[in-house]
């Protein structure tokens, strides 16, 4: 020891006991490991919502009445002509009793041509007559097919149950968050299972295909892609073992940071177990994080061990030395990295806030398994009598790469340095206010634009006009509502504003029908499709309507307004909310309050909103937690700029490679803007520290540099490259958002990288120098 400070002492102490504390290590590892058997996927709809929000609030309020966003549609398509043949009825007929029994399906919801909810009115001499479209004594005859066809026209669902071109029908349903059978929370994979073998697989056959969307099938195609998900951190494991090597050239070393490492994931993932907690398919990636994060600090400690080695210090010594020289910027690189992740805690969605903890929890183990537990390791390693000089040959290799580098803490090259940083910092700043709230693609984003499920969804758009993505909005009236012409008139012309909204694909709403049934009641005179202003006579055309149309409540005080959007894009979401907030601005002394929102549509614009409030205070506090973590490790602001500033432009990059690469800011993808802020900071505060310490002993800007690339330099290096190539390899995950998230957080290891070791020492050598 070269000293007597409390991290000395403390050194001292932990190496003094290091055996008793390896027991203890290892006992843990195995406690922890045995509780990883008990690790569930843990999916649920209501995790993904933002509860907080208004829009929830009105979800939450009327889901039990109208339904919620959780839906199930279930298409079965002719693969040859139409629906109107025997077999075909015969299919659908045994699939509408498949979905009926599935696990936790609300069956009062279930609509299908065989279902009791699903009926005609028309006028008749008698006056209104009305009967199931599939009646009850349907045989599948010629003349009874013919007569469903007539059914089907007169109850006006072509294009909402069954396709504009006849050649298919589908199967609605919805899901509650307990099944009631069993009174237990809804499994998800459990139904995507079941909709996979007693649905997809016994009616697909030569005469007829099935597609499935909604958020239980989807969650099953994101588990299934997500068990490929263990070859590529098999991939990423043996990469960076690989990489390793190459670096420490020493196999014992190599083989202790990938155990430390393997060991965080291993405490991070029976920690979750121990908490109560699952793992949800979209925090599938956390666990790559904490590998990486935890190489990240494993490879600067053994480049401590390996420079005391070169010094002439025995392993124990070694140890000892470079736990004591990186326990103050060890932890606080760590604390950063957990404030990153604790930070995403604002972000009022359950998932979200989950992925927070497992990430939390995974780098209080880096902190103990890395930053204790691998210096106590190497400690036991014998370096044969050849490793110094191995490693002095290393050094003198890569010395005038090093040389030319140091250039860059002179002042005029540092000039240049800053004024490149400079000219991409506005760069970024332009490019990244291009970044989109939301989705950007058709289809699901987490999924492959060519994978079954997005493959379905196009096949739903295509052959119906409802489409798969529904906003309802929620028109709120005095009782009775429905027999007011103000009132009816009022939603009347707000339906047909929003149907001429771009976006909108179609728009079902109370006084559609209404007005259809006024025309039946004259004679099917089209001058007669109108709303009567007359109350009685509009009694008249609303007493038919069922409350199980879900387009009234049963005292007619609350009317939805169903909008089909064409898709589910950030722009097109913006469009049609801003067109309904307008027209509710217009109507607010009006008879009728429309309220925001049910349906997927509904639930991905208040994401939406709640993401757009979360991003720029969360960058506000994870940066807040930086600079007064760097003002009290180094105590000086010159230190705290030099190394928060090259942090700030690669965070304008990240965002201006969102933009360049087409991924918006979305729940995915907002805790990546964290996690890179709060990784990158690492090769910073392990140069600046190193720099620092020379400083000290009084040598130049430029010596000190030198010296501090000539040590910590090649481990940043390393690092920045093993990282990237670590989650290069996610881009061919069969989960698009897993493959985004590999090509943004590869780019952001790099950037960041990069700027430690060119931006912060020219910024630094300005700085120190304008401070004498």
């Amino acid at each position: 020891m070269t000293g007597n400070s409390w991290r000395d002492r403390l050194a001292a102490a932990i190496f003094r006991h290091r055996a008793l504390i390896l027991v203890f290590f290892l006992l843990a590892t195995i406690g922890l490991g045995a509780a990883i058997a008990r690790l569930r996927i843990d999916a649920g709809f209501d995790k993904m919502l933002p509860m907080q929000h208004p829009y929830m609030q009105t979800f939450a309020q009327y889901r039990e009445a109208f339904g919620g966003a959780n839906r199930i549609l279930v298409v079965v398509m002719a693969r040859d002509g139409d629906i109107f043949t025997p077999e075909y009825f015969d299919t659908l007929r045994k699939a509408t009793d498949a979905v009926f029994f599935l696990p936790g399906i609300d069956r009062s919801r279930v609509r299908s041509l065989f279902t009791p909810n699903v009926r005609y009115t028309e006028v008749v001499e008698e006056g209104i007559a009305g009967d199931n479209v599939v009646p009850a004594d349907f045989q599948p005859t010629p003349e009874g097919l013919a007569r469903v066809r007539q059914n089907i026209l007169k109850a006006g669902i072509v294009g909402r149950l069954v396709a504009n071109d006849f050649r298919g029908a589908l199967i609605s349903a919805e899901l509650l968050e307990v099944d009631p059978a069993t009174g237990r929370k809804l499994d998800y994979l459990e139904v995507a299972r079941q909709l996979e073998e007693t649905i997809r697989q016994p009616f697909s056959d030569g005469r007829t295909s099935v597609h499935i969307i909604g958020f239980a099938q989807m969650i099953g195609d994101i588990a299934a892609g997500a068990k490929r998900v263990v070859l590529f951190f098999a991939l990423t494991f043996l990469v960076t073992g690989a990489l390793v090597f190459l670096y420490t050239r020493a196999h014992r070393v190599s083989a202790l940071l990938l155990v430390c490492s393997l060991a965080a994931v291993v405490w991070q993932l029976g920690a979750l177990t121990l908490f109560g907690y699952g793992i949800d398919p979209l925090g599938i990636l956390v666990p790559f994080l904490i590998f990486a994060i935890a190489v990240s600090h494993g490879v600067q400690m053994i480049t401590a061990v390996r420079a005391e080695i070169f010094a002439g210090a025995t392993s124990l010594e070694a140890a000892r030395n470079s736990f004591s020289r990186l326990l103050i910027p060890s932890g606080t690189a760590l604390l950063t990295d957990l404030a990153g992740f604790v930070t995403i805690l604002l972000i009022k969605v359950r998932v979200i806030q989950e992925l927070a903890i497992a990430a939390s929890l995974g780098v209080a183990a880096i902190i103990l398994t890395n930053l204790l537990l691998l210096p106590i390791l190497l400690s036991y390693v014998p370096f044969p009598d050849d490793y110094r000089q191995r490693l002095e040959r290393r050094i003198e290799s890569m010395d005038r790469f090093w040389l030319r580098a140091a250039l860059l803490a002179k002042p005029w090259p540092a000039v240049a340095v800053l004024l490149v940083a400079t000219m991409l910092a506005g760069y970024g700043w332009w490019r990244g206010a291009e970044v989109r709230i939301g989705d950007l693609q058709h289809g699901v984003p987490e999924l492959r634009p060519d994978s079954r499920y997005n493959l379905d969804i196009a096949t739903v758009t295509r052959h119906f006009s409802i489409g798969v993505d529904l906003l309802t909005v929620i028109a709120e009236t005095p009782p009775d509502g429905c027999t007011d012409y103000s009132t009816m008139d009022t939603i009347d012309r707000f339906t047909w504003r929003l149907q001429n909204t771009p976006g909108v694909q179609s728009a079902i709403a109370l006084p559609q029908v209404a007005k259809q049934l006024n025309t039946g009641w004259n004679e099917g005179n089209l001058k007669w499709q109108v709303l009567p202003r007359d109350r009685q006579t509009l009694v008249e055309a609303v007493q038919y309507i069922p409350t199980s149309s879900g387009l009234l409540n049963d005292n007619c005080s609350v009317m939805p307004v169903m909008l089909f959007t064409t898709d589910h894009k950030a722009e097109t979401i913006d469009q049609v909310i801003a067109a309904t907030e307008k027209f509710a601005a217009e109507e607010k002394d009006g008879p009728v309050r429309f309220r925001l929102a049910s349906g997927n549509v509904g639930v991905m614009a208040a994401t939406n909103q709640v993401v757009a409030a979360a991003q720029f205070p969360i960058l506000i506090y994870v940066f807040g937690a930086i600079i007064a973590l760097c003002l009290l490790t180094f105590r000086s602001l010159r230190a705290t700029v030099s190394i928060v500033l090259p942090l700030g432009l690669v965070s304008l990059l990240g965002y201006a490679l969102m933009a360049e690469i087409g991924i918006g800011l979305k729940v995915s993808t907002l805790p990546v803007v964290a996690f890179g802020v709060g990784i990158g900071v690492d090769y910073g505060i392990y140069i600046y520290s190193r720099f620092q310490a020379f400083l000290d002993e009084g040598q130049t800007i430029y010596n000190a540099y030198h010296e501090t690339v000539k040590i910590t330099g090649s481990g940043v290096l390393f690092t920045g490259i093993t990282l990237a190539f670590g989650t290069a390899t996610w881009i061919f995950s069969p989960l698009q958002f897993q493959a985004d998230m590999g090509l943004l957080l590869t780019l952001l290891f790099l950037l960041n990288m990069l700027a430690a070791l060119i931006v912060l020492p020219a910024l630094a050598s300005w700085l120190l120098r304008l401070g004498r």
